[in-house]
């Protein structure tokens, strides 16, 4: 319910102030909302030749293509007169985001169907481990601490598994594994559900704790960070890790408040201790490495912790292939199997997708963001915040938004600050620390049809900001 209103008034006051800047004056299409394209030039006036300035004029006719651009700062936008067809089209500034249609397709084409992909592949593997009898093993050593977080999961069950596997993917900077392992959690949850159409407490733990995104090795960050010849790609990650640790702390701690979940059992308190120093090893172990061994290291620990995950289910497949045979199937076959059912999902969870994603295009190309954006700089930069912190706080306020809007911003960031300045680094580790929210409540809840999402919304967006928070006091001591 909450999630629905919120969308609603999204969508409603964007469109509303679309309408309002038309009628006075504000802008002179509204086409761009519908048909435009991110990065694409906006059309804010269109005059005839005679009635723009005579220099203009002048360099129109003289330009063989009949354009003329006035350079200015970074801070203003280029403005571009265009002569065609008896009129000049003036063009300033760039559109934030695709335009309703275009979003409408891009989340097929571009989101969707590689998404589709993904949980085809990966929901295959994840049949071959609940056959082979890998999912129940693992469930089984893990159900000790699960059974202290998620009291209403039973003993051994196989959503145990794969919320490990999509913690694990979290944790390894592998987002494209990391869905389906979700997604097949959601669903093996809503088994368990007695309401159908209402989340569980199991499912909003879930979804919280996922929402910190606890990140071990941060490889896209580290990979932008590269490109744009940071003297150290690999600098962030001690502050990536800090901020998403204590946010997937503080996910467990508020709504396991929520859920009269008892934090003193000791079970609980040596998983949580045992992940910490394994953390801490591995810190150590990093910061002993040279630039290059760095670099070396995270770029291939990840990849081949995801290979070592595919041989393992493969070979204990293989060991095992007496159960396919039980279950009157095959290894290949039982693959197959999976890899439709990652499909089905994949087209289950597009309409929720798509709507969240063009009720954000409409948000954005509206001016709304905008708007809030500079106001809460400009209250922050008021109250004393330095400007190397508000300069970086469009990243944080896009990322629950949408992950390549944020992306965009940290790029921009990087390009005119620098990859090595504050700014530069905060606006990675918010990228990295935080989730986007209304994207994966549309994914998750939509793949099991769950309409009243109860106080998950709250506590992501609560979670998110947290991260934030955090985000800038490790920023500020480490760099």
């Amino acid at each position: 319910m909450v999630l629905s209103r919120f969308w609603l008034v999204i969508f409603i006051s964007s469109i509303f102030f679309i309408v309002f800047g038309f009628f006075i004056g504000n802008s002179y299409s509204v086409d761009y909302v519908l048909n435009g394209k991110k990065d694409d030039p906006i059309l804010i006036s269109e005059k005839y030749l005679n009635e723009i300035p005579k220099f203009i004029q002048d360099s129109i006719q003289k330009n063989e293509e009949k354009t003329f651009v006035i350079n200015r700062d970074t801070i203003n936008a280029d403005t571009t007169y265009v002569y065609k067809n008896q009129t000049v089209k003036i063009y300033s500034g760039v559109q934030k985001t695709d335009g309703l249609l275009p979003t409408c397709k891009s989340s097929l084409f571009d989101l969707i169907l590689p998404l589709m992909a993904y949980l085809a592949f990966f929901c295959g593997l994840m049949e071959l481990l609940i056959i082979s009898g890998a999912a129940e093993k693992l469930a089984k050593k893990l159900s000790p601490v699960f059974a202290q977080v998620f009291p209403s999961v039973p003993k051994n069950h196989e959503s145990i598994s794969y919320m490990t596997l999509n913690f694990a993917a979290n944790f390894l900077g592998l987002d494209s594994a990391a869905t389906p392992f979700g997604l097949k959690a959601m669903q093996s949850l809503q088994e368990i559900n007695p309401e159908k159409d209402k989340a569980s407490d199991a499912q909003i733990m879930f979804m919280c704790l996922h929402a910190a995104g606890l990140t071990l090795i941060p490889t896209s960050i580290i990979g932008y960070r590269a490109a744009e010849n940071a003297a150290n790609p690999a600098d962030v990650m001690l502050p990536c890790i800090v901020t998403s640790f204590i946010g997937t702390i503080a996910a467990m701690i508020i709504v396991g408040i929520r859920q009269k979940i008892n934090f003193l059992s000791a079970t609980l308190l040596v998983a949580l201790m045992t992940v910490i120093a394994a953390i801490v090893g591995l810190l150590f172990y990093i910061n002993g490495l040279d630039l290059v061994g760095k670099n070396f290291f995270t770029a291939n620990l990840s990849g081949l912790m995801l290979v070592a995950i595919i041989g393992f289910t493969l070979v204990f497949s293989f060991i095992n292939e007496k159960k396919f045979s039980e279950k009157s199937t095959t290894v290949f076959d039982a693959f197959v199997s999976g890899a439709n059912n990652g499909l089905q999902t994949g087209v289950k969870i597009f309409p929720y997708v798509m709507g969240m994603l063009v009720a954000i295009s409409f948000f954005r190309n509206s001016g709304l963001f905008e708007i809030m954006s500079d106001g809460i700089s400009f209250a922050f930069s008021n109250i004393g915040v330095s400007k190397q912190i508000t300069d970086s706080l469009p990243v944080a306020m896009l990322r629950p938004f949408s992950s390549g809007g944020s992306r965009g911003f940290m790029i921009d960031a990087m390009r005119n600050f620098g990859p090595d300045s504050f700014t530069g680094r905060l606006s990675c580790i918010f990228q990295c620390s935080a989730e986007t929210t209304f994207y994966v409540i549309a994914v998750y809840f939509g793949s099991v049809n769950i309409k009243n999402t109860r106080y998950t919304l709250g506590t992501m967006l609560l979670v998110d900001l947290i991260c934030v928070i955090t985000a800038i006091f490790v920023a500020s001591w480490f760099f």
